[in-house]
């Protein structure tokens, strides 16, 4: 698992940046699109868990599908890779393809913190 200090400049600024905007309140509805349980498919489990606990913490609701498992699901989302964190709410709706090791990639996509 890959940690990161919440000193990097997109997680210092995601608490501005939530009460700038009013996010601090918002409910993310995320789903979690893995291909089996590979290394890669729990590492990005693990990776998404561990940043929803730190940054989104009680106003998150997760769902992990299994393609494999559930294949109609990927074909109504068009995935092209696995894995990849889709952000249904709040809108504008999000992709991330990755095992989402990459903390201040995660958080601009989720657009916590604005782009550069």
């Amino acid at each position: 698992m890959t940690t990161t200090t919440p000193e990097t400049p997109a997680a210092a600024s995601v608490a501005a940046s939530a009460a700038a905007t009013g996010g601090a309140d918002e409910r993310y509805t995320l789903r979690l699109y893995v291909a089996g349980m590979t290394i890669r498919s729990a590492r990005a489990v693990e990776n998404v868990r561990a940043f929803c606990a730190k940054h989104l913490e009680g106003r998150y609701d997760l769902q992990v599908i299994d393609v494999y498992q559930q294949p109609a699901l990927a074909r109504s989302e068009q995935l092209i890779a696995a894995p990849t964190l889709i952000k249904k709410l709040p809108l504008p709706l999000r992709r991330l393809i990755g095992d989402m090791s990459n903390e201040d990639r995660v958080l601009v996509g989720l657009d916590l913190v604005p782009r550069r």
